[in-house]
């Protein structure tokens, strides 16, 4: 094949028969969506990450346009399409440091989260993280673009997108605005799916719903997050459960360009080293878990730490007035901590619960919005509750 569509077209109908094979597709209205764009158009540039020395993060740029990168589009991965100018600083003409803000999500996330949607003819669907705008035109080849609003809040990132779907055909509705405050026009939809991570769903993303409308997004918990799938009712409650498949996304920003400087207290000193029930590796091989330990700990973050004279590699939690704890991920089981001991506490305490309940999986979990904006998770079999 001589020319870049056709071989597009051979790592498009590889790509998709991989997540038909998976279960991730399971309708053939997804499946023809899915085999009819092209992902090259969407990501014509992007970043791969890579370690420099002293295990400096960075982002090699590549052209989907060079035959050698064409097969790499139609990976099953996340492909990082833009960074943040306020952390980018170029170190070779094709590397860059700094921090990710748009990226064209892995097939296998979006393909389930697109069957979560359950959509039919007609549907309207409100879709937050416009991003390159892969997902808006999987949208579109389903729905017709008629029917299908996008929203992201960097204006020069919606109109690449535009210029991107005009080029395969499609005008959907694309708007730079930021989607947690609602559609500007206030229309309300059939289907909600963010590709955007959110902390909450909002009251300004429930003005854009109404009895029935699903909601399908990524929810930003603080040490980990999850998926969940919410249907409104008629008193203005959104209640569901997470999805059987879980992951975060970047998540949604404030501003166009960066992302807020977080307010953290500097770091407590050492307090103590002892022997823990939950090790490091337990930490980093279990998604539940820490989803749960999300729940538990609000305003808690989860960092890699490395240790500057071996190098090992450590799992650590830390809290905004400066606790933390830190667990290596090889090696004794122990824990280190600085400030108070109840943050591995409350380690030990969730990591015991969730053991002797049979390590429940996150689809055995509900998430409910009330109208009154206050939100929980519950789980099936204890109703044991977490409010958020």
């Amino acid at each position: 094949m001589s020319t870049i569509s056709d071989a597009a077209r051979v790592h498009r109908e590889a790509l998709v028969e991989h997540l038909k094979s998976q279960k991730l597709i399971r309708t053939d209205e997804w499946y023809r969506a899915f085999a009819a764009v092209p992902r090259e158009v969407f990501v014509p540039r992007w970043y791969e990450q890579e370690t420099l020395d002293k295990g400096i993060s960075a982002w090699r740029e590549h052209d989907a346009a060079s035959g050698d990168s064409l097969p790499l589009v139609y990976r099953d991965m996340t492909l990082v399409t833009a960074l943040d100018p306020g952390t980018a600083e170029q170190v070779d003409p094709c590397l860059w440091t700094g921090i990710p803000t748009s990226s064209s999500t892995l097939p296998s996330v979006l393909a389930p989260m697109l069957e979560e949607l359950d959509v039919e003819d007609g549907t309207t669907v409100l879709h937050l993280g416009t991003g390159p705008g892969y997902l808006v035109a999987l949208l579109c080849a389903r729905l017709g673009d008629r029917f299908v609003y996008s929203m992201d809040i960097d204006p020069v990132i919606v109109r690449a997108a535009q210029q991107r779907l005009a080029s395969i055909g499609y005008e959907p509705q694309l708007v730079p605005d930021d989607g947690r405050e609602g559609y500007p026009t206030g229309e309300q939809f059939d289907r909600i799916i963010s590709t955007c991570s959110l902390p909450e769903i909002t009251d300004g993303l429930m003005r854009c719903t109404k009895p029935g409308t699903v909601i399908v997004t990524s929810l930003g918990l603080g040490v980990e997050g999850g998926v969940v799938r919410v249907v409104v009712d008629e008193t203005g409650r959104a209640s569901g459960h997470f999805t059987d498949h879980g992951g975060t996304f970047m998540a949604a920003r404030g501003t166009a360009q960066t992302y807020p400087v977080k307010e953290r207290a500097e770091l407590a000193a050492e307090t103590d080293t002892r022997t823990t029930s939950v090790s490091g590796s337990d930490f980093r091989e279990n998604y539940t878990f820490r989803l749960l330990l999300a729940a538990e700990l609000r305003g808690a973050e989860f960092v890699y730490h490395s240790d500057a004279a071996t190098g090992a590699l450590s799992i650590q939690l830390q809290q905004p007035d400066g606790t933390w704890a830190r667990s290596p991920i090889a090696g004794e089981q122990t824990v280190t901590y600085g400030g108070a001991p109840s943050l591995w506490r409350t380690v030990e305490q969730t990591w015991a619960w969730w053991t002797e309940e049979g390590k429940p999986e996150q689809e055995q979990f509900d998430y409910a919005r009330e109208a009154d904006g206050s939100a929980c998770i519950t789980h099936h079999n204890s109703g044991r509750r977490w409010n958020i």
